[in-house]
């Protein structure tokens, strides 16, 4: 396994290593050991290189040839889901000020009659739940709502992601689909 795939900073090996990422190691390790694929002598040699590393390239090494952990899948994928979240909630957000400026002019307008933006407020609330439930259902599919917010994203015009937030998503799923091998 590639460093790229395992550390959360792939282009910062030299930086210095905090206690929570010597644990965060430890913890994968432990894990390993017990899945079988480390020794008791190999794991204690890890263990004692971990506690001695000083940057964050230093304990990539100690687990570059390990495959990847559950811990590790299912952190990339909360991870994942909070983006995803994040941006469903920013859209939504804008569709809402739609629905008020709708009911602004509906109050403007003498607010008589059928309340007409009601079905704006509907068509904003299926939306939501519809990628709510995607992303939160029984069997979440995070592709088929990132693929949804980025077709609206290009269909409005918005300027691409940044890099970082590009290479997150792949070094996600490379994580995911490894772990599919894993299993």
């Amino acid at each position: 396994m590639s460093e790229e795939e395992i550390s959360p900073r792939p282009n910062a090996p030299g930086l210095r290593a905090s206690d929570e990422d010597r644990e965060q190691l430890i913890a994968e390790l432990n894990e390993h050991a017990v899945a079988g694929r480390l020794s008791t002598e190999e794991l204690e040699d890890r263990l004692q290189a971990a506690y001695g590393a000083r940057t964050t390239g230093e304990l990539d090494a100690l687990r570059r040839d390990l495959p990847v952990t559950g811990r590790q899948v299912a952190l990339s994928h909360a991870r994942r889901r909070a983006e995803l979240t994040r941006r469903l909630i920013q859209e939504t957000g804008g569709s809402l000020g739609v629905f008020v400026l709708c009911t602004a002019i509906w109050l403007v307008s003498g607010a008589s009659g059928q309340f007409w933006p009601v079905w704006v407020l509907l068509v904003v609330v299926l939306t939501l739940v519809r990628s709510g439930w995607a992303l939160y259902g029984p069997a979440p599919d995070l592709d088929a709502v990132e693929r949804r917010l980025d077709a609206r994203k290009a269909e409005h015009g918005d300027r691409a992601e940044s890099r970082h937030e590009r290479h997150a998503r792949r070094q996600d799923r490379r994580i995911d689909r490894r772990s599919g091998r894993d299993r």
